[in-house]
């Protein structure tokens, strides 16, 4: 794990710079167009698709929390360390939990909007 963790750092802020970048990027877009003049129904249509990036963050801070919550219950069950598939499948019903819980949030959403 040692020897794992700085590429994983590595990735993680190639991850994090990438998503500023295009956040910072969307933003530009939204603006020019705006400011571009008249509006029409594509135009509508690809910016209501440009908003929902805020959808994209509330599914990985789920998905975190649900992973972060799976890795502190792993702490407490007692397993064999060294072949045991146990520490696999319990983070992955928690990674699985937080899709679920960011798919039924998004689809009660859809349900109120007009």
């Amino acid at each position: 794990m040692k020897q794992l963790l700085p590429f994983i750092i590595v990735i993680l802020f190639f991850v994090i710079i990438a998503i500023l970048i295009i956040a910072m990027l969307n933003y530009r877009l939204k603006k020019r167009i705006l400011e571009a003049g008249p509006i029409n129904e594509s135009t509508v249509q690809m910016l209501s698709a440009l908003a929902s990036y805020g959808t994209e963050a509330l599914k990985w801070g789920l998905i975190l929390f649900f992973a972060g919550l799976g890795l502190i219950v792993l702490e407490y069950i007692p397993f064999s360390g060294v072949d045991s598939p146990l520490p696999y499948g319990v983070l992955t019903i928690f990674i699985a939990i937080g899709f679920l819980t960011y798919y039924l949030i998004v689809q009660a959403k859809k349900g109120k909007q007009p």
